[in-house]
């Protein structure tokens, strides 16, 4: 389980983690900008790690990581119309936060080697899951992923000691280099809607989601985090979704509170009256780039 709790050092405190990861699951949900969420389903159903999901440009499936073996993660294929769960990668590595590519063909991810840890951001082609190439030989260890543009893409690299913090950088693929953007950061690191902006969430406190301007090298606050959450969406339009226990809530540009966008815990009338399980500790969320789907990750609370 080497890799699976190496992955989870880094997220939210970014400290080593001694214990099994939990059993997380990948719901889909219609997003509906009217009533927000009232149905979502498993679309995962595996009793391990199932975490990071992202989107088909077209919106027709989702990638995400799964450890199915107990061995190691690889990354997995969800299509919307068929519900089919196809397998892409099987290595002897695990991958992690597999997010398609500007071009459309291939796919990234965070490669951990199996051998020593090391953590590359690497293709592979989404038609075949074939392994492609390894984006930066020199830029690691890389925690978290977002394409800017065909050549730029914003990473969150981990601190190269016990406590040194997160580092933004943005790395340029023609030239093989990455410079550093803002250091003390969390893992949630975006590509703003419609403006080739940044944006992340410091991590020391008081916390704060700001947003980096690759163009300017410029950086704003934009809000304050909701509540305790670490995770966070765009949708198309340019409205920020955030996460907390089992709330996902929203904010738009120009307003200073989150307002609920949808419950998804025990409470809610709608896990309670529907076939939909009531979830709990909802994390990774990603909204579909034609808007009508939501992706979330929780883990699910028996009834």
């Amino acid at each position: 389980m080497r890799s699976v709790l190496s992955i989870l050092a880094i997220s939210a405190v970014l400290t080593p983690l001694q214990q099994a990861p939990p059993a997380t699951e990948v719901f889909l949900a219609p997003l509906d900008p009217a009533t927000g969420v009232t149905t979502w389903m498993n679309i995962s159903n595996s009793p391990g790690y199932d975490n990071q999901p992202s989107f088909l440009p077209d919106s027709s499936a989702i990638l995400f990581s799964s450890n199915r073996d107990g061995k190691q993660t690889d990354i997995y294929r969800y299509d919307i119309a068929t519900k089919a769960v196809k397998q892409l990668t099987s290595t002897a590595d695990s991958e992690y936060s597999p997010t398609v590519t500007p071009d459309g063909k291939t796919f990234s991810v965070i490669r951990q080697a199996a051998a020593d840890g090391t953590q590359l951001l690497v293709t592979y082609d989404l038609a075949t899951g074939a392994h492609q190439s390894v984006v930066f030989e020199n830029v690691k260890p890389v925690g978290y992923h977002a394409w800017i543009d065909p050549t730029h893409v914003a990473m969150f690299i981990l601190g190269s000691g016990q406590g040194q913090p997160a580092t933004l950088q943005i790395g340029d693929t023609k030239a093989g280099t990455a410079e550093v953007a803002a250091t003390g950061i969390g893992r949630s690191i975006l590509i703003r809607p419609r403006t080739g902006t940044v944006s992340f969430i410091t991590s020391a406190q008081p916390r704060m989601i700001k947003e980096f301007n690759p163009l300017t090298k410029t950086t704003t606050d934009l809000i304050a985090p909701f509540e305790n959450g670490q995770d966070a969406a765009w949708t198309p339009s340019g409205v920020l979704l955030m996460a907390a226990n089992g709330t996902i809530a929203m904010w738009r540009s120009g307003r200073t509170e989150w307002m609920p966008l949808a419950m998804l815990g025990p409470d809610s009338p709608y896990a309670s009256s529907g076939p939909q399980p009531a979830v709990r500790s909802v994390t990774r969320l990603t909204v579909s780039p034609d808007g009508k789907w939501l992706a979330f990750v929780a883990e699910p609370v028996a009834k």
